[in-house]
């Protein structure tokens, strides 16, 4: 259904509308852990949103070990985030290899086929059949015993073709496998097949400031024409000022030597933000596995980014640390003040958005009368949901006497609700005063 922010009752499609404003003073729960991102990669599908969960067996699908270097980005995203909508961005061009009547084809296209060999011998037991043997990294991967091309079916590897008898052959290597290049319209795919799904964060590992609008771009149209909370994370960009986008400015060093970019940090930052709860701050957290950061900045130069709406790793005593969890917006008003910054309150205030809308959707849009029974129903429905919120310690100070109004809107079928909320924030400074007697 349809949402989005609202400044005046003239919504035209049936659906749920929010606007948050700082108030006077200052302004049942969804899953998250859910981060969306495209990359391009060497093996697995293409074009298509896979689902990955932590822990799942990566080499089949992705052609490689969770701990291999090719699967970098993924392994950063996984340390904290429970899944993962993967989406590969190249098609790549497939490894071929024939053997006399027989042609083996890579399943997927990509450099690693390049990495399969097929072997062909006769079979010790029957002479009339032969051992067709896949191999990826010289350990095999599947073997069949067949008598003819006919017999062999595909597997998680090779996709076979030709007819009549088999070759004998020790060992030969798939040739011809490919990348491939990608393009910017790759990404506008993805972004188109990734927004009908449910997730928290989106990742752009990408340094290309084009592809960097498109993305922020993204971001607002889903959380301020449609409704849907999300934030964005890329690289390197504090001039997006807005809640929705977290611009990682440096990267860490591994315990293993390796050294992340700020662009590859991105991965790890987009999974642990879509995996903190509504009552939880990145602020001090550790980046998993980091020992260092880089580059390191001094005290001014962190102050500076931190202003800007940068965030900021920072080394502690052999860990790399999140200074401070927040995004990118500064334009500081009345309406929308300092705390619209901080990722903590923006999780409580994207979670009200969202599940109240699913709870709007699914259970009162259309399927309730308005009137005073009804929206007095939808009312304790509101106040149930944030006194849940309230003990989670997500959100504060909220009185179901004084803190709600659902009343008839401007026309029949409207209800407009008005309701103050005071996200919990985390302790970040703490001032102390020593007086020496």
């Amino acid at each position: 259904m349809a949402g989005g922010t609202f400044t005046a009752q003239n919504k035209v499609r049936p659906g749920s509308y929010f606007d948050f404003l700082t108030s006077g003073t200052v302004g049942a729960l969804g899953a998250r852990g859910i981060v969306a991102i495209a990359l391009a990669l060497s093996w697995g599908p293409s074009k298509t949103l896979i689902e990955i969960n932590a822990g799942d067996n990566m080499k089949t699908l992705l052609g490689f070990d969770i701990t291999d270097s090719k699967l970098l980005l993924i392994n950063e995203a996984l340390k904290r985030a429970k899944k993962l909508l993967l989406y590969r961005l190249n098609a790549g061009t497939k490894a071929t290899a024939t053997l006399g009547n027989l042609t083996a084809t890579a399943k997927y296209g990509g450099l690693r086929g390049n990495d399969i060999t097929v072997a062909v011998t006769v079979n010790i037991d029957d002479a009339s059949k032969f051992d067709v043997v896949t191999l990826v990294d010289a350990v095999q991967a599947d073997k069949q015993t067949v008598s003819a091309i006919s017999g062999l079916v595909p597997n998680a590897w090779i996709a076979w073709s030709g007819t009549g008898t088999l070759t004998t052959n020790a060992g030969i290597a798939l040739a011809g496998g490919a990348d491939g290049v990608v393009i910017n319209g790759d990404h506008t795919d993805f972004l188109t097949a990734v927004e009908v799904e449910d997730f928290s964060t989106l990742a752009l590992t990408s340094t290309d400031p084009t592809l960097k609008a498109l993305y922020v771009s993204f971001a607002k149209r889903l959380r301020d024409d449609e409704g849907t909370k999300i934030q964005v994370v890329l690289e390197n960009y504090p001039d997006a000022d807005y809640e929705g986008v977290i611009s990682v400015k440096n990267g860490v060093v591994l315990a293993t030597g390796a050294t992340i970019t700020a662009a590859q940090a991105v991965a790890w930052v987009a999974g642990a933000t879509a995996s903190a709860q509504v009552n939880a701050s990145l602020t001090r957290q550790a980046y998993d596995g980091a020992v260092d950061v880089s580059p390191r900045y001094t005290n001014s130069q962190i102050e500076t980014a931190l202003l800007n709406g940068e965030f900021v790793f920072t080394p502690n005593q052999g860990k790399a640390i999140v200074e401070q969890d927040i995004n990118t917006f500064r334009s500081f008003s009345p309406t929308k003040d300092k705390r619209f910054s901080k990722n903590r309150v923006m999780r409580v205030l994207d979670a009200v958005n969202n599940d109240l809308k699913t709870i709007n959707d699914n259970y009162y849009i259309g399927k309730v009368d308005n009137n005073a029974d009804g929206r007095n129903l939808l009312k304790n429905e509101y106040v149930n949901y944030f006194e849940s919120l309230q003990a989670l310690n997500a959100i504060q100070n909220f009185n179901s006497q004084t803190d709600i109004a659902i009343v008839l809107g401007d026309d029949a079928d409207a209800v407009y609700a008005e309701y103050g909320v005071q996200p919990v924030d985390s302790i970040e400074k703490i001032y102390n005063r020593v007086l020496v007697k």
